[in-house]
């Protein structure tokens, strides 16, 4: 079992961003499959918070006291890079006001725990990238609300204190659930702590597929500048982030995790905000953001990798 457990999470690591392009393509081309499973989103999304809070021990919790300069810088990142920058590419590429407010939305969720595994890849600073997922994650009941209301009630009315108590539950509630249940449990919980990335990688692809599926009639008019919207929040993102912390003065190792922090986004949560309160449409953006970010945080820490292999090599 174990080592079935090893080879699935190996799979879902290494090919994830394609399985999700995978399945989106499948459902954009079959929609009826699953376009009407979107009442399942939301309590999909409470398993993988869950699933979060599970992994949470004391040190994670231990390090923000630690290093606090360093994951307030990420945290402060996350929140004063991606919803803005998101803002201002909806308003240069005059993207459809529901489109627009989706590509904020996703903006202003917390990093994903995706970035975690991409960090490692990279030869980044895992513990560090854990913290500050940790943290934002647990801030976006305020933050992720605060900043939609602030930016994309260009486009529509936003019902902040809605969105406040939804993200309340679906996000805070079940990650203290999941810390709960780890410390009832004790080293028990390490039995099933194996299975928890592939049950969350599951859940993320069946979460996507249920939105392309949804949105496939209107997926062909709004697809490409969605898709161009995307692709340039991520990229500046991740430029960005790397860029600040090293001018901030951090080393290399943890310039790589704030980047890939605040370059990866927590979609998931994007696609359950956005569909709840501003429409299917609304949604995806998070849902091609959950495609693309990991296969541009696998492609990028593939290049950081062969960059210190080529320079280990030099020194030989």
């Amino acid at each position: 079992m174990a080592t079935l457990l090893r080879l699935l999470n190996r799979l879902f690591t290494v090919y994830f961003g394609f399985l999700i392009v995978g399945v989106s393509f499948l459902s954009y081309m079959y929609p009826g499959y699953l376009k009407n499973l979107t009442y399942l989103i939301t309590p999909s999304l409470g398993v993988i918070m869950f699933g979060m809070g599970m992994t949470l021990t004391r040190a994670d919790f231990k390090r923000v006291v630690l290093r606090p300069h360093e994951v307030a810088l990420g945290v402060f990142a996350q929140y004063g890079i991606m919803p803005f920058v998101g803002f201002v590419i909806a308003r240069f590429l005059r993207l459809e006001p529901l489109i627009a407010v989706g590509v904020v939305v996703v903006g202003s969720c917390p990093g994903g725990t995706a970035s975690n595994v991409i960090t490692y890849f990279a030869r980044g600073d895992v513990a560090l990238s854990v913290t500050m997922t940790s943290v934002s994650t647990l801030l976006s009941p305020v933050f992720t609300p605060a900043l939609v209301y602030l930016l994309a009630g260009k486009w529509v009315e936003v019902p902040v204190m809605r969105l406040f108590l939804f993200t309340l539950q679906i996000v805070l509630f079940p990650v203290a659930l999941g810390v709960f249940v780890r410390g009832l449990l004790g080293s028990r919980v390490n039995r099933v702590l194996g299975a928890l990335p592939v049950i969350s990688s599951i859940t993320i692809i069946f979460i996507v597929g249920v939105i392309i599926g949804a949105s496939a009639d209107s997926l062909h008019e709004v697809g490409l500048r969605t898709i161009a919207a995307v692709v340039i929040h991520n990229t500046v993102g991740l430029f960005l982030g790397f860029l600040l912390a090293r001018l901030l003065g951090m080393e290399a190792s943890k310039a790589r995790a704030v980047a890939i922090e605040i370059g990866m986004q927590n979609s998931g949560l994007g696609v359950a905000i956005a569909k709840s309160h501003f429409g299917v449409i609304a949604a995806l953006p998070s849902a091609i953001f959950s495609a693309w970010h990991n296969i541009s945080g696998s492609v990028l820490a593939w290049w950081w990798r062969r960059c210190d292999n080529d320079l280990e090599t030099s020194r030989i």
